[in-house]
């Protein structure tokens, strides 16, 4: 029976999408497009993920690439982004009703040790997690998915039994990585009302 129900943040619960983030700081299209590939190059992310850069190594990175009133733009865009997520439609209603039954809410999420650190300065996301049991952040343990060790560590950390779980995720290959460990998975296609349904709820 699964008791356990463990989510993936981005594109899941939050909306992460590098040209919507860069929007509100960059109006020009071009700039735009030119702005978000910077500020959200995999070349920094992937090390914000893994916890082995800093927000300052960031934004250095960024002056550097991109002339100087764009490179503004981008730090701005950078110190911002996660004030600038929408929650993905309907998701959060269903995290409310979860939260009201007998399940129990956990979180694995590939995100900077800068999210963990900020996210309650925006409020949507501060109540989305209330209703969580326990936070797992990449960056802050510096354990990635889909590798088995970060599964293994929210089963150890709050005492859960893999086949008890349900993992929530966009990614085919997190979702492989969990079941790994013997966590079922359901891959999250942004259809809020069709993982509801497969809930039961």
């Amino acid at each position: 029976m699964i008791k356990n129900y463990i989510f993936d943040f981005g594109n899941v619960l939050g909306e992460f999408y590098p040209e919507r983030l860069t929007a509100p700081y960059v109006e020009d299209l071009e700039e735009r497009r030119i702005v978000s590939e910077v500020a959200f190059d995999r070349l920094y992310w992937d090390r914000l993920d893994d916890g082995s850069i800093t927000d300052d190594e960031v934004k250095a990175g960024i002056r550097s690439r991109l002339p100087r009133d764009l490179a503004e733009k981008g730090c701005k865009v950078y110190d911002n982004w996660i004030r600038s997520m929408t929650p993905v439609p309907q998701m959060e209603k269903l995290i409310e009703d979860i939260a009201k039954t007998d399940k129990k809410l956990f979180l694995i999420s590939n995100i900077s040790t800068g999210f963990a650190e900020n996210y309650r300065e925006v409020q949507w996301i501060d109540r989305l997690f209330s209703h969580f049991e326990g936070l797992v952040f990449s960056g802050v343990v510096k354990l990635l998915k889909p590798n088995a060790e970060i599964f293994e560590y929210l089963l150890n950390k709050y005492n859960l039994n893999a086949e008890e779980c349900l993992f929530v995720d966009d990614n085919a290959v997190n979702i492989r990585g969990a079941r790994s460990v013997g966590i079922e998975g359901y891959l999250f296609d942004g259809d809020a009302k069709k993982l509801r349904e497969y809930l039961n709820l």
